[in-house]
């Protein structure tokens, strides 16, 4: 099978999720802009989760380029990595609406989960299209990769002590990935 069905689908999904997340965000009951200062929090955190859907959209879109074939263990990894993704509009208002111990071990347990579940995606690919694959040399071992699920677990390990060195770090791993996963397009292109 070809990718098509599948991005297509992703893509809904990280839409709605999106789309989800800024409905969660409720109009301020004030004229002033004073009003919206109790919203920051909330705004924050739809920031933050914002642009890690956007990250891995991105990233996502060009690993599906690379992807010749769709097997089985392929539209599973994908569907584990979708559920994860489609947990961010929870555990985002339960941040914004509540900073806290909890909401941001939650938080960065949902960030952790979705990074393993992408892991695992790209692994799937290139056990289906093989070791010298365009998928497997772009990857490589995935220095960043690993790295963003160590900083997580850190995060994570720290939220129970100070939750908002937490939440930087989380903001630290999204900077990481802002700028989108360039190795695919590198090796596309020869």
């Amino acid at each position: 099978m070809k990718t098509t069905r599948l991005e297509a689908f992703s893509n809904a999904v990280i839409a709605i999720a999106i789309t989800i997340m800024v409905l969660e965000m409720k109009v301020p009951h004030g004229t002033e802009l004073s009003a919206l200062r109790p919203l920051l929090p909330v705004f924050t955190s739809y920031l933050l989760s914002f642009a890690y859907l956007a990250i891995y959209w991105n990233n996502h879109h060009h690993l599906l380029q690379a992807t010749e074939q769709v097997s089985g263990a392929i539209l599973w990894a994908n569907m584990h990595l979708l559920f994860w993704l489609s947990l961010f509009p929870f555990v985002t208002g339960w941040l914004g609406e509540n900073r806290g111990q909890w909401p941001t071990v939650m938080y960065g347990v949902v960030l952790w989960m979705a990074a393993l579940a992408y892991f695992l995606l790209e692994r799937a690919i290139v056990a289906q299209h093989g070791g010298g694959s365009v998928v497997a040399r772009a990857i490589g071992r995935d220095a960043k990769g690993l790295a963003s699920l160590a900083l997580y677990a850190v995060a994570i390990a720290l939220a129970f002590v100070v939750e908002w060195a937490a939440q930087l770090l989380f903001v630290a791993v999204a900077l990481l990935w802002f700028v989108p996963d360039r190795r695919i397009e590198a090796v596309l292109r020869g």
